[in-house]
């Protein structure tokens, strides 16, 4: 599997708020969260901070230099012992480049080696279809839909469940 080079680096609300708001101030990349977009940078740096509160070592921001601009954000929530909900989002401006599928390869290798996950997994609204797609790609298993999961601004929303356990092939590799 080929990939975009991408790098991780601890997500920064104050430093990363103006260049993700591309993401998180767009009502069309919001339309599939739980919540709407957000209205002002000071808007998403709080979102952003609250997001992140004691999640230091499992919030990255996707980009692919050192000192460069966040071009999306990716986490691990612990959600039991060895088991992590993993969240992924970019950049409209470097949708389809790969960027995504790269940088889940390396918190997958992150939660399995160093946080001894034994479980990873994804609840994806059935519309996004290109998440879908790439959990797919990078070996995640369907394993139901959940009717009426959430209830968001855009109303009450279906869930789809996939997820990785150690077991699996890891096809990035």
């Amino acid at each position: 599997m080929t990939t975009t080079p991408v790098t991780l680096r601890r997500l920064d609300p104050d430093r990363d708020a103006p260049a993700l708001h591309a993401i998180l101030g767009d009502e069309a990349c919001c339309r599939l969260m739980s919540g709407p977009a957000t209205a002002s940078v000071a808007e998403t740096c709080r979102l952003l901070t609250k997001w992140t509160a004691g999640t230091e070592d499992t919030s990255w921001a996707i980009v692919e230099h050192d000192d460069g601009p966040a071009l999306g954000r990716i986490t691990l929530m612990a959600r039991a012992a060895g088991v992590f909900e993993v969240g992924v989002m970019v950049s409209p401006a470097v949708h389809g480049r790969g960027h995504a599928t790269a940088a889940l390869a390396q918190v997958f290798d992150i939660a399995f080696e160093k946080l001894g996950a034994r479980r990873l997994y994804a609840d994806v609204d059935p519309d996004n279809i290109a998440c879908i797609r790439t959990f797919a790609k990078l070996g995640f298993q369907h394993e139901g839909l959940h009717r009426a999961t959430w209830t968001t601004h855009i109303g009450v929303r279906d869930s789809v469940f996939m997820a990785l356990i150690d077991s699996d092939p890891r096809p990035w590799r």
